[in-house]
């Protein structure tokens, strides 16, 4: 039996994880699915060059590597051209599960008004379901950070998501 090359080892993890990783970037881009897929593809190239060099399991290191990019992302966004909003666009779309997916953009959008850090901690914590040690290791911080920084955020969360309109800061 041959042994698997490391680009056929990476080949399988972004098969296998990149689903739940344009999840997590989805959220870590409150809900900009363009800006998630964009966060997701350069944070993988970023890995793939340096896949020999990580140690152990890939998906805390992509993960980590996520949340940090994802900030970096939301400092350099002052600097870019503003781009037309979605919602503006003229086909309304096909009715469905119109309750479902308003809950979610509701709470991705809640997410993107809250400081890059505490998304991340909230993200990796409720949505990716990694314990607070877990979480704590990821973004390079002390438990206590997490736990505190998941109290505020989940605070935080609990009165944008009662205000009608998340335009609001």
């Amino acid at each position: 039996m041959a042994a698997i090359r490391p680009d056929d080892e990476f080949a399988q993890f972004v098969a296998r994880r990149s689903t739940a990783l344009l999840r997590t970037a989805y959220l870590l881009c409150a809900g900009d699915r363009g800006a998630a897929e964009d966060l997701l593809q350069d944070v993988l190239e970023r890995v793939y060059a340096r896949r020999g060099r990580v140690r152990g399991d890939l998906e805390p290191y992509v993960r980590a590597a996520m949340a940090n990019a994802s900030a970096n992302r939301w400092r350099a966004r002052s600097r870019r051209v503003t781009e037309a909003p979605l919602e503006l666009a003229d086909d309304p779309g096909v009715g469905g599960h119109e309750g479902t997916v308003l809950d979610r953009d509701r709470i991705a959008k809640a997410l993107g008004l809250l400081p890059a850090r505490v998304r991340a901690v909230l993200v990796l914590r409720f949505f990716d379901d990694l314990s607070e040690a877990d979480t704590a290791a990821a973004l390079g911080v002390s438990p206590g950070t997490v736990k505190s920084q998941t109290a505020r955020g989940v605070a935080r969360l609990r009165e944008l998501l009662v205000e009608p309109d998340l335009t609001r800061g």
